[in-house]
């Protein structure tokens, strides 16, 4: 975290784009891209201004009851917050052109009152704690902790091109500082705050940014140089260009989603990474996926889900409607289970996985699942808890088909 306040300017940021996440219900990232898009902002200036949103929203009940206000009046009180901030941290005040004082008793008084109350310094919404103490049970108190911290850089080294250690290498010349994952073998960590998409190492497409719990997933699916694979639920494809690594760009590699935009940008990754083997196509309807009925070698269902378990990466979800699209998400991924399954071939794999960390969403799926279709058994699940080993939470769940 800083040692010395935000600049005027790089706190003028940062209550831009807490406006637009609080105000108008914008997600993170598009924030950061709308007001960093045409600015030259030195790197570790803007890795200051990520750091400071971040931890805000992080622990944003937190900051508000420390100078009593509202999260709905961040409108209007957001400097006051924004103080409070560097009050928590003991940092002189960033000088802005409108900026509300701290009482400083009161803020005083509050501290110590959020001292004694867990689940506000952790930065927990109500909804959100009584969801992990149902699901996680005593589990869940050191996850809500690790759910506060501040998440680490992870890239994924691009093996169709290079290794770690010639990875670290190049970065090190581009004044990028990486230390190996130990135990992730696709993983470097990046110690420096550093632009890392201006380095000629991306452009060449020699890594991804990818948290290192999310490289895990990939792992599990084992593909080899030859099988055919579907990543059913792509995305903008992190997974699959991991996948195609895999494959060593042979057999062919699948990339299936509801959204053509999210296939395009996959399109434009696979190309720069070299992952000439993929192939994307839209799910225009339960056709397409009848049409490659035991067919592939291995399936990916990376389904939709909470996210609860990269909230410290995406802490802006703390703050939405998570309660109430919950039991949706539910429905959906148990209609994705059965209706994807049937591509899997006999003897091939279908691997489910989340990133989210609560059971309903994980392990009950899966044996619910089990229990309807005899014709797939459980080879091995894993849970990748947030506080146990540092990445963000998934889940992961490899199931073999044993009979049509």
């Amino acid at each position: 975290m800083l040692t010395y306040p935000l600049s005027g300017s790089s706190s003028e940021l940062v209550l831009n784009v807490l406006t637009m996440v609080l105000t108008r219900g914008k997600p993170l990232d598009r924030a950061y891209s709308e007001h960093f898009s045409g600015l030259t902002l030195n790197p570790s200036e803007q890795a200051r201004i990520t750091q400071v949103t971040g931890d805000i929203l992080r622990r944003l009940n937190l900051y508000c009851f420390l100078v009593d206000i509202k999260p709905e009046e961040f409108d209007r009180l957001g400097s006051k917050l924004l103080n409070g901030w560097h009050v928590f941290h003991g940092l002189d005040l960033p000088k802005m052109q409108y900026s509300l004082q701290i009482e400083q008793a009161a803020f005083s008084a509050n501290l110590e009152q959020a001292k004694t109350d867990p689940v506000l310094w952790d930065g927990c919404p109500e909804w959100l704690e009584i969801i992990g103490q149902a699901q996680l049970g005593d589990k869940w108190p050191a996850e809500r902790a690790a759910l506060a911290e501040q998440p680490k850089r992870y890239l994924r080294v691009n093996e169709l091109k290079c290794n770690r250690e010639s990875l670290i290498e190049r970065l090190k010349k581009e004044g990028v500082t990486a230390v190996v994952v130990s135990d992730v073998a696709s993983a470097i960590e990046v110690t420096s705050d550093s632009a890392l998409f201006r380095t000629d190492a991306f452009k060449d497409g020699w890594f991804e940014q990818q948290d290192a719990g999310s490289q895990l997933v990939a792992d599990a699916v084992g593909a080899k140089p030859g099988m055919r694979v579907v990543d059913a639920c792509a995305g903008a494809g992190g997974k699959t260009l991991h996948i195609a690594a895999q494959m060593q760009g042979k057999g062919r590699l699948l990339a299936m989603d509801v959204e053509q935009w999210k296939l395009d940008n996959l399109k434009t990754r696979a190309k720069r990474a070299g992952a000439h083997n993929v192939e994307t196509r839209i799910i225009a309807s339960s056709k397409t996926i009848k049409r490659l009925k035991l067919s592939a070698d291995r399936v990916l269902l990376d389904v939709p889900c909470s996210g609860l378990g990269v909230l410290k990466r995406n802490p802006d979800s703390k703050w939405r409607d998570t309660p109430e699209r919950l039991p949706v998400l539910v429905e959906l991924q148990k209609h994705i289970l059965q209706s994807y399954c049937r591509m899997v071939k006999v003897g091939g794999m279908l691997i489910y996985a989340t990133c989210s960390i609560m059971p309903e969403e994980n392990r009950h799926q899966i044996d619910a699942f089990l229990a309807e279709n005899p014709q797939f058994t459980l080879i091995e699940d894993e849970n990748i808890l947030v506080s146990e080993r540092g990445f963000d939470g998934f889940y992961l769940a490899k199931m073999e088909r044993i009979a049509e």
